[in-house]
């Protein structure tokens, strides 16, 4: 067995996204060979109601994978194709935009007005950019959660994980997505395919992983003694973590434990031509689509569910 090293350790940077959308973005502001075949992903958690009510009205996807998934509060979601449904919390939404989808989703806080989730978005091989729209809406009664004997917890979204299988299928990466929870001081060695492109993202509490320092958390700005000052808070922490080859990571969780999503898929190491919303292969490629959408023609099939 081999123990993966940690590659590269880095904090979320602050963006708006959508019609206004305070978030944090995990990555997807760099070189996308490093998380192949995962170009983006975006941490939404806010208790403020005004800093993402107004949502993600209608939008383009072509050419990739969109990953929902929701912790606190709702997301209502519609598409040109007629389709349309709640997350609750707990509940994943796996969207294939193959040859192109309209749609919008809208987040809705809890009585608290709470709103936490994440969106990733994995590529498409050029075989399968242009493939029928597909929808996988999974509640979360229907998400497979293992306890070990240490207390730990993981909810197994997609791929299979200590004999348990997720309930989405057919997504072109076969990855694995986890939500996993350590209790607090454990040291923690969880199996991976060794094949796979693999990352962490640390969302509640604090873990070191082998090789790694310490989480980043995000950074802030605050006020003390009358003077704006940058620093990391950890209380939400929101550190990425992305691992080099091996079959095991390793993992030692902190004084208050962690929660983290572990997610790995295989590569696609196919050219990347990205703008905005649709990702394909060659610059031709990207042109054509926005020439589709000025056309009318970017829809081209229902979508299956």
């Amino acid at each position: 067995m081999s123990i993966r090293p940690v590659k590269h350790i880095s904090g979320t940077q602050s963006a708006l996204e959508g019609a206004g959308v305070k978030l944090e973005r995990v990555f997807g502001f760099g070189d996308p060979s490093m998380t192949d075949p995962f170009l983006m992903m975006d941490d939404f958690r806010n208790d403020r109601p005004q800093d993402y009510q107004a949502g993600f009205p209608w939008h383009p996807h072509r050419g990739i994978e969109t990953i929902t998934y929701v912790l606190e509060g709702s997301v209502d979601h519609a598409d040109s194709l007629g389709n349309s449904g709640t997350l609750g919390p707990g509940s994943v939404q796996w969207m294939t935009a193959g040859s192109g989808i309209m749609h919008q989703e809208m987040p809705k806080g809890d009585f608290r007005g709470r709103m936490h989730g994440f969106q990733l978005w994995a590529n498409l091989p050029s075989s399968l950019k242009m493939t029928t729209p597909r929808y996988q809406d999974i509640g979360a009664t229907d998400i497979p959660e293992i306890i070990d004997d240490d207390g730990t917890r993981v909810r197994v979204v997609v791929g299979e994980f200590w004999g348990k299988r997720g309930p989405v299928d057919g997504v072109a990466a076969d990855p694995q997505y986890l939500d996993i929870s350590i209790p607090p001081n454990t040291r923690k060695v969880l199996p991976i395919d060794t094949y796979r492109s693999a990352f962490a993202y640390i969302f509640a509490g604090s873990a070191t992983f082998r090789d790694a320092s310490k989480p980043f958390g995000v950074l802030v700005e605050k006020e003390i003694g009358g003077e704006e000052v940058h620093m990391r808070d950890m209380s939400g922490n929101r550190t990425l973590v992305v691992f080099g080859t091996g079959d095991e990571i390793v993992v030692q969780s902190g004084e208050q434990g962690v929660r983290f999503l572990l997610v790995s898929g295989a590569p696609i190491k196919e050219p990347v031509a990205w703008h905005g919303p649709i990702v394909m292969n060659t610059r031709e490629e990207l042109e054509q689509a926005f020439r589709d959408l000025r056309s009318g023609s970017f829809i081209r099939e229902s979508a299956t569910v």
